[in-house]
Protein backbone atom coordinates (compact mmCIF):
# COMPACT_ATOMS: atom_id res chain seq x y z
CA UNK A 1 0.00 0.00 0.00
CA UNK A 2 1.27 3.22 -0.61
CA UNK A 3 -0.74 5.74 1.38
CA UNK A 4 -1.59 7.88 -1.14
CA UNK A 5 -5.43 9.27 -0.89
CA UNK A 6 -6.46 9.05 -4.67
CA UNK A 7 -9.88 10.36 -6.33
CA UNK A 8 -11.47 8.11 -9.64
CA UNK A 9 -14.86 10.46 -9.44
CA UNK A 10 -16.59 13.77 -8.73
CA UNK A 11 -19.75 14.45 -8.08
CA UNK A 12 -21.16 18.20 -6.90
CA UNK A 13 -24.49 19.13 -5.61
CA UNK A 14 -26.05 22.69 -4.29
CA UNK A 15 -24.37 22.31 -0.74
CA UNK A 16 -21.33 19.37 -1.19
CA UNK A 17 -18.61 18.51 -3.30
CA UNK A 18 -18.40 14.45 -2.94
CA UNK A 19 -15.30 12.73 -3.88
CA UNK A 20 -15.19 8.96 -4.35
CA UNK A 21 -11.95 7.57 -3.73
CA UNK A 22 -10.23 4.63 -5.07
CA UNK A 23 -10.96 2.19 -2.59
CA UNK A 24 -14.93 3.53 -2.67
CA UNK A 25 -15.08 5.63 -0.02
CA UNK A 26 -16.73 8.53 -0.31
CA UNK A 27 -15.36 11.90 0.70
CA UNK A 28 -18.05 15.06 1.55
CA UNK A 29 -17.48 18.61 2.25
CA UNK A 30 -19.21 21.71 2.22
CA UNK A 31 -19.07 24.03 -0.75
CA UNK A 32 -18.68 27.18 1.00
CA UNK A 33 -15.15 25.84 1.86
CA UNK A 34 -14.07 26.41 -1.97
CA UNK A 35 -14.56 30.22 -2.28
CA UNK A 36 -13.34 29.78 -6.10
CA UNK A 37 -15.90 27.30 -6.76
CA UNK A 38 -18.97 28.50 -5.37
CA UNK A 39 -20.13 30.70 -8.08
CA UNK A 40 -19.12 28.63 -10.57
CA UNK A 41 -22.08 26.48 -12.57
CA UNK A 42 -22.43 23.06 -12.76
CA UNK A 43 -21.23 22.68 -16.40
CA UNK A 44 -18.02 24.27 -14.94
CA UNK A 45 -17.38 22.10 -11.72
CA UNK A 46 -17.82 19.11 -13.93
CA UNK A 47 -14.76 20.70 -16.43
CA UNK A 48 -12.23 19.04 -13.77
CA UNK A 49 -9.54 16.78 -14.26
CA UNK A 50 -7.37 14.56 -11.96
CA UNK A 51 -3.67 15.56 -10.83
CA UNK A 52 -0.68 14.31 -9.50
CA UNK A 53 -1.78 10.47 -9.63
CA UNK A 54 -4.93 11.34 -8.72
CA UNK A 55 -4.10 12.97 -5.60
CA UNK A 56 -5.43 15.94 -6.70
CA UNK A 57 -8.18 18.22 -8.61
CA UNK A 58 -7.70 20.85 -10.81
CA UNK A 59 -10.38 22.82 -12.05
CA UNK A 60 -8.28 25.28 -15.22
CA UNK A 61 -10.77 27.83 -15.69
CA UNK A 62 -10.50 28.57 -12.46
CA UNK A 63 -7.03 28.00 -11.34
CA UNK A 64 -7.84 25.90 -8.74
CA UNK A 65 -6.15 22.82 -7.58
CA UNK A 66 -7.20 20.90 -4.50
CA UNK A 67 -5.34 17.98 -2.47
CA UNK A 68 -7.63 15.22 -2.24
CA UNK A 69 -6.36 14.38 1.45
CA UNK A 70 -6.86 18.27 2.73
CA UNK A 71 -10.80 17.37 2.90
CA UNK A 72 -10.20 15.43 5.38
CA UNK A 73 -8.53 17.74 7.32
CA UNK A 74 -12.01 19.53 9.60
CA UNK A 75 -10.32 23.02 10.36
CA UNK A 76 -12.69 25.13 7.33
CA UNK A 77 -10.01 27.68 7.67
CA UNK A 78 -7.46 25.74 5.97
CA UNK A 79 -9.76 25.19 3.05
CA UNK A 80 -10.46 28.72 2.03
CA UNK A 81 -8.43 29.87 -0.84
Amino acid sequence: MNGLVKAKNVHVDDSYLHVTLDDGRIISTPMDWYKPLQKATLAQLKNYKFICLGTGIEWEEFDYQLSVESMLVSNKEEKVA
